[in-house]
């Protein structure tokens, strides 16, 4: 029991020593927190004052600056006011001292009109006493000339017109010669230049083309069985085949150079393949045709090479490439007009005129003798004109078309120069024969009357125009009527034509029935 009071008791002074010695520790963590306060809150108030200081320390100078600033401003403003002040009172006395002499001026110029007025009072004063004074001259002279006063003017006026008249005349005879003289040196200098400068071919054509044969036994299958292969290929080409001694050889004869180059090139296709008859001469031929257009456009376009040209339409070359194959007097047109556009060019150049334009209408001005004469009907020169007008070429282009050969007046000199370039070119020795123009003319003739007929197809003369050959069709012509178709040819041949030799008159009258199995 006595332990238990012991324990308790030392419970209850263990409890009373712990709770006093907390109380105590208490009031002195207190007591030196608040002086910690305190000293922070006296630290916080010195730190404020002295950055209040410094702030206002601030202001003060930034409020010295903007003052002293503003007054530098003020007197800078105060300077120019004054200037602007002196400037306008500088400007005042000059307007002011213009002024004055503006109105010294004026009263000059007002004692210089009142002066000039007295002076032409008395200028007209002076110049009525003078009018009356040439009045009385001029009746004087009246008097004394006998004449009056329009008639001696008119008399006058005709002495100075005679005498004007005849200078002028003496000078324009001196300026003409002169020119003429200086033009024709020039002429002959550009023209000798432009012949000197061109070298072509003298191209003469023929009548007969030459096919080699591999052998002499070619020639039994170019005649076929009775002859039935050579009739075909006469028929179908119009070109005459001549099958004579000639080793290796067969002639074809014929006045159109392109119909005959058709029928050699069939020739020899049907000559390398070997097999000939009727059927194969047709499709031959007309496959040789195909290709024909493609060899024509492509002579046109070397053409265009040969003399410097381009941007031609494509129908002109084709055209260009058929002149290979006519000829005037003998004379190959496409190497003519080659010839032509070349000299034209190189005198246009010489004359500082438009080269290209100038060889450009020099190569299309025979274009119209590559026109079938047979479909179309007119003179080379505007049918040539048309056709290049057809396509869009220049006026100028078309004007030395039509007028190269003086048709038409020219609208500018490189149609002179064409007309020039075309007379040097077909002038030249070797370059033309008048015998085989004859002929051709003749040979053209000669189909063109069979054409004329109703019922005709195709008329060809061959045999160097001994006879005409004369295909019809045969739902329009019968037996009957063919007999009398080559009587009535015949009778007109003999009537327009004038030829003193004797042709013959074939019709065929042919009808062919295909089909296919």
């Amino acid at each position: 029991m006595t332990i238990v009071l012991i324990l308790i008791l030392l419970a209850v002074l263990s409890f009373s020593l712990g709770w006093f010695l907390n109380s105590w520790l208490g009031k002195n963590s207190l007591a030196a927190v608040k002086k910690k306060s305190q000293e922070i809150i006296e630290s916080a108030k010195d730190e404020a004052e002295n950055e209040k200081k410094e702030k206002l320390l601030e202001a003060e100078d930034e409020i010295f600056q903007m003052k002293q600033h503003l007054e530098e401003e003020f007197e800078s403003r105060k300077k120019s006011l004054h200037k602007l002040e002196s400037d306008l009172n500088t400007r005042e006395n000059n307007l002011d001292r213009k002024v004055d002499l503006i109105r010294k001026k004026e009263r000059d110029l007002f004692i210089q009109e009142r002066e000039l007025k007295n002076k032409e009072n008395q200028l007209n004063i002076k110049q009525e006493k003078l009018e009356a004074l040439l009045d009385e001259q001029n009746r004087k002279l009246e008097t004394i000339a006998g004449l009056t006063r329009e008639e001696a003017k008119k008399l006058l006026m005709d002495n100075l017109i005679d005498t004007a008249k005849k200078e002028a005349a003496g000078l324009v005879y001196k300026i003409i010669d002169e020119a003429q003289k200086e033009a024709q040196s020039k002429a002959k200098d550009v023209v000798i230049s432009a012949m000197q400068q061109t070298a072509s071919d003298h191209a003469i054509e023929s009548t007969v083309s030459i096919v080699t044969l591999p052998s002499d036994e070619m020639k039994g299958r170019i005649i076929g069985r009775e002859g039935r292969n050579i009739r075909a290929f006469e028929i179908v080409t119009g070109i005459d085949v001549i099958v004579d001694d000639t080793p290796e050889a067969v002639i074809l004869s014929g006045y159109d150079p392109f119909r005959r180059e058709l029928a050699r090139l069939t020739m020899e296709k049907l000559v390398n393949d070997g097999r000939i008859h009727p059927g194969r001469i047709e499709e031959t031929y007309e496959k040789t045709v195909q290709e024909m257009d493609e060899y024509l456009r492509e002579l046109g376009e070397q053409a265009l090479i040969d003399v410097g040209l381009h941007g031609l339409h494509p129908e002109l070359i084709y055209l260009l490439g058929k002149l290979r194959f006519r000829t005037s007097y003998g004379q190959n047109v496409l190497q003519h007009s080659k010839e032509v556009a070349t000299i034209a060019g190189i005198m246009a150049a010489e004359l500082g005129l438009d080269e290209q334009l100038a060889r450009r209408a020099g190569l299309l001005h025979d274009i119209g003798r590559a026109l079938d004469r047979r479909s179309v009907e007119g003179d080379h020169a505007q049918l040539g004109f048309d056709i290049a007008k057809k396509y869009g070429e220049n006026p100028i282009v078309l004007n030395a078309i039509a007028g190269h050969h003086g048709a038409v007046e020219a609208i500018s000199p490189i149609t002179i120069l064409v007309q020039i370039a075309n007379d040097i070119s077909r002038s030249r020795p070797g370059a033309r024969r008048e015998v085989i123009e004859n002929f051709v003319s003749r040979m053209t003739n000669f189909e063109n009357i069979a054409m004329s007929f109703e019922g005709v197809k195709a008329a060809y003369a061959i045999q160097a125009g001994k006879e005409v050959r004369v295909i019809v069709d045969h739902e329009k012509v019968d037996d009957t009527s063919s007999y009398m178709l080559a009587k009535d040819i015949a009778k007109k041949i003999q009537s327009d034509s004038g030829y003193p030799g004797q042709v013959k008159v074939v019709v065929i009258r042919e009808f062919r029935a295909l089909d296919f199995a």
